[in-house]
Order: structure tokens, then C-alpha cells, then sequence
């Protein structure tokens, strides 16, 4: 059969939807046909309407936009831009491993843990600690980045996570996280993850520790404490030690961004597409098969869904994720900081979407690569690393391709 034959079906289909109304059924088939085709790493999601793709394309242009402290810049930042830190290998993506950027990508973090209360130290500049000052702010005070609070019991870093896919995650309901929860391990596995909840009884699903419940919150929380640029959502500047700036060093009133540009660059964080997998289809099945024998889905779970969403593209969609966007106890060697109801030693199980694209690998960038950072489990997920440290080598490469695939 020619090339050309073999896509006539489909051109048959696509003709029929262009220039008349379809017969019964081809509607149908013509959106499974461009809803199974893989979006564009860095692009949409498909099956937008033309509004959407709009919105997304306005959104783009806030996300890559290049403050200044004359459009709001600090004057406490970590970058200059959305895009600035996630850009790897699209605008969106993870952070980058760049030396010449000198850690721009890695966050401070602290907070305070004390008899099992977590402290975030809001009321002193927490629990993000910016690396990067304004000319101005460096002149008033004589710092060229924000110290950490004394108060701080703990501190850790943070890589820069991907958001591609992160509608979708904002988009699956509450009821579907909590199905996999089984925080006092009444099935025995060893494996009792919990939600983390917000003050006011929220489920998390953002952030390392799942501290953050949306998407919208997630983006307005970025642009202060990653950019100082205030917003409708959090109009108010981050202080150093919980001391008021001094007067002149932020010259921009607040917010320092609209509530048009703030929606935009949520939306455009929504519509974002999750990168589809690479790899020979046979040897990425084995390799799951591997994923799952050794109990690595028993946290990183392999496919969510979404629930009613007024997006199309986001409605009642699968997301091929592998996490189940839980906490779990990863024991005292990872443990860093407290977050909401998070302990030090709880992290959110992080998606696998993406995988293939980090140059480093867990919540502070330690491991240097996929194996290592299994070998680095522990806590809850001890007994998956053992079964992975018992694979024969060529199981274990399997299980590597198929994770370098993601």
C-alpha cells in the first residue's frame, strides 16, 4: 500500500468535517483522531477552541516577559522571568544546569519545626529566601541576597520542576488523590500515603510538599516570591527578617501586574501540554511492567483523570502523570523543611511526566542521575529501591530506558 493510501481514510474524514455536516458518527472519530495525535513539546494541549489557543498564546508572552525594577522586579527575586528559570528544553520545562547561570534555577529555602509545629516564617521573609537583590535594595541594606531567618530550624534547595502537563493535575478531583491515600496503611504494603491540606481544609497538589492546592495559586505565589512582582492574588512585597523596606527601594506601586496579565499566565500554565513519552513501544512496556513488579506504582502512579473541567481539553482526561500526588515519608536522609501539614521527612510524590528532560534529579537536585536517585529512596519507599537493587542487570536497564523515556 502507497503512502498516500494509507492516510486517504483519514483525509476522507478530515474533507467531510471541513466542507459539509458530517454523518453520524464521524464527529466522533475525526476528535479521537486529533486528540490521539501528540501535541507539540512546549505547545498546547490539543482540541483547544480558537479563543483558547488565544488566551494561551497571550499568556506565553506574560510567562517569558522580562522584568525590571522599573516594571516591578524585586526587590527580592530569584530570576528575572517565568521563563527564565523554567525553559528546559521548552519554555515551560524544568530548570537548567547551566553553571554560567550560577544556581539561578536552585531556591533557599527554610522554616522552623518545632514539637511538631510547622513555622513557614511568613512573618520573617519565609520560607522562600531569594538569592538575587536589586542595585537599590543592596544599597539601602548592604546585602546582595536574603539571609535566612535565625529563626529557621531547617533549610534545603529546590530545583525548578517542569509544569508541562500541570492543567491536567490541577483538573483531577479531589476524590480521585484521596482514593490512593491510605495514611494509617491498612493494606500493609508499607506505603501509607496522606494529602496535605491547606488551613482551611484544601488538598495540596503543588510544590514538593504539596503545599499549594491550584494552579492560579501556584503561578500568583511564583511571581512574589520568585520575581517580586506583586499581584491581585498577593499584592503585598516579601520583607526581609519581617522588616518593612526601606523607602525608594521599590519604586512600582502595587500590584505590580494586572489581573488580565496574572490570568493569562495561568492560563497559559493550564493549557500547557504534558510531554508524551519516546522510546520503543515494546521496550517501554517491559519497562513498566518492571515499574510496577518492583511496587514503584505503589506511589508513583501511572495514570490519573481528570473530572468535569469548562475546558474541553481538560475535561475528563487521562494523565499519564506517575504520581499519585500524596505525601509520603521518605525518610531522614531526604528530609528537609516542614510545609503545611507536610513533615520534614514527607514529599509529594514528584510526577514522572517529563523525566527524560532533568539533568538532575530529586527535590534538591542531589542525584546525578535516574539510578542514583532510586538507590537514594527510602522511608515508604525502601522496599521498592530494595527490589530495584535485586534486579538483574538487564532488568534494571530495561526499567531505566523505559523512566529515560518519560
Amino acid at each position: 500500500m502507497s503512502p498516500h493510501a494509507r492516510w486517504a481514510p483519514l483525509f476522507i474524514v478530515l474533507v467531510t468535517a471541513c466542507d459539509q455536516e458530517p454523518p453520524t458518527g464521524t464527529t466522533f472519530l475525526l476528535g479521537k483522531v486529533l486528540a490521539s495525535m501528540p501535541a507539540e513539546l512546549g505547545g498546547p494541549l490539543r482540541l483547544l477552541t480558537p479563543d483558547e489557543q488565544q488566551r494561551f498564546a497571550r499568556g506565553s508572552v506574560v510567562f517569558q516577559t522580562v522584568f525590571t525594577p522599573e516594571t516591578g522586579l524585586g526587590p527580592l527575586f530569584n530570576s528575572t522571568a517565568c521563563a527564565g528559570c523554567h525553559e528546559e528544553p521548552v519554555v515551560g520545562g524544568t530548570g537548567s544546569a547551566d553553571p554560567e547561570e550560577a544556581g539561578e534555577d536552585v531556591e533557599v529555602h527554610a522554616t522552623a519545626y518545632r514539637g511538631g509545629v510547622c513555622d513557614e516564617l511568613g512573618d520573617k521573609g519565609g520560607p522562600v529566601f531569594q538569592k538575587q537583590v536589586t542595585p537599590a535594595l543592596q544599597a539601602a541594606l548592604g546585602i546582595d541576597h536574603e539571609p535566612v531567618a535565625p529563626e529557621a530550624t531547617d533549610t534545603a534547595q529546590r530545583t525548578t520542576p517542569s509544569i508541562l502537563g500541570f492543567g491536567l493535575l490541577d483538573a483531577v478531583p479531589d476524590t480521585e488523590i484521596l482514593a490512593h491515600a491510605d495514611p494509617d496503611d491498612r493494606d500493609g504494603d508499607g506505603i501509607s500515603g496522606r494529602p496535605n491540606r491547606t488551613a482551611d481544609g484544601r488538598i495540596g497538589r503543588f510544590g514538593r510538599k504539596a503545599q499549594v492546592p491550584t494552579l492560579r495559586e501556584f503561578v500568583g505565589q511564583a511571581f512574589v516570591m520568585e520575581m517580586g512582582i506583586t499581584n491581585p492574588a498577593l499584592p503585598t512585597e516579601q520583607t526581609v527578617g519581617g522588616a518593612p523596606l526601606p523607602a525608594g527601594v521599590d519604586p512600582t506601586s502595587d500590584p505590580e501586574l494586572t489581573q488580565e496579565q496574572l490570568d493569562a499566565a495561568v492560563t497559559f500554565s493550564q493549557l500547557l501540554a504534558p510531554p508524551e513519552p519516546v522510546g520503543n513501544p515494546v521496550i517501554r512496556m517491559g519497562g513498566q511492567q518492571v515499574f510496577s513488579r518492583i511496587g514503584c506504582d505503589g506511589c508513583h502512579v501511572p495514570r490519573l483523570r481528570t473530572g468535569d473541567n469548562p475546558v474541553r481539553a481538560l475535561s475528563h482526561k487521562y494523565v499519564d502523570a506517575y504520581t499519585d500526588l500524596l505525601l509520603h515519608d521518605m525518610g531522614p536522609d531526604l528530609a528537609d523543611i516542614c510545609l503545611g501539614q507536610a513533615t520534614p521527612a514527607e514529599f509529594r510524590t514528584e510526577p514522572l511526566m517529563g523525566l527524560r528532560f532533568k539533568a538532575t534529579f530529586l527535590h534538591d537536585g542531589r542525584a546525578s542521575s535516574i539510578d542514583e536517585a532510586i538507590r537514594l529512596h527510602a522511608g515508604e519507599a525502601a522496599g521498592a529501591r530494595d527490589r530495584f537493587l535485586k534486579l538483574s542487570d538487564r532488568q534494571r536497564a530495561t526499567l531505566l530506558r523505559f523512566l529515560g523515556g518519560l
